[in-house]
């Protein structure tokens, strides 16, 4: 199956949340060896002027990740993952992700060009903290935290 060139527009919606834990943000910090006490001690990350730990930069990635499957999922675009090679991924923050955050995120596919058999497909992810209390988050409160910009390849047969 080749690639959908109409992904290219298309855009997923928030799906499910995900919740910033204290310990998902210690084990995040241990595996990409990020050393600072703010990942993994509160009064530390208190003393910077947050409510609670702070994530190392990159770990929007795992919200973006899980947003980036509706895509892979999606029967429509002709993408088979065995054949998916990632190119690139940024960070844009635009505020820190801390202990306690709810988040989700949007997919939008800004990109989708032909390269011989495959393609190139450049995703980006809008990752929104919902507001605390149920009154806020039930009628939709976000604020912005971090949007992310990934590029994949995607060989053709024979690549």
């Amino acid at each position: 199956m080749t690639i959908n060139p109409d992904l290219q527009g298309r855009s997923y919606p928030a799906a499910e949340v995900y919740d910033v834990g204290r310990e998902k943000i210690r084990e995040f910090a241990r595996a990409v060896k990020a050393t600072h006490p703010a990942h993994f001690d509160v009064a530390a990350a208190e003393a910077l002027g947050h409510s609670d730990l702070v994530a190392p930069p990159t770990f929007a990635i795992i919200v973006a990740q899980r947003a980036d499957a509706q895509l892979i999922e999606d029967p429509d675009s002709g993408i088979d993952f065995s054949r998916v090679v990632h190119a690139d991924q940024r960070f844009t923050h635009h505020r820190p992700i801390i202990a306690g955050d709810r988040l989700v995120a949007e997919l939008h596919v800004d990109g989708v060009r032909a390269m011989g058999g495959g393609a190139m497909i450049t995703t980006r992810s809008e990752i929104f903290a919902l507001a605390s209390g149920d009154a806020t988050e039930a009628a939709g409160v976000r604020e912005p935290v971090a949007t992310t910009t990934s590029s994949i390849l995607v060989r053709g047969e024979g690549q």
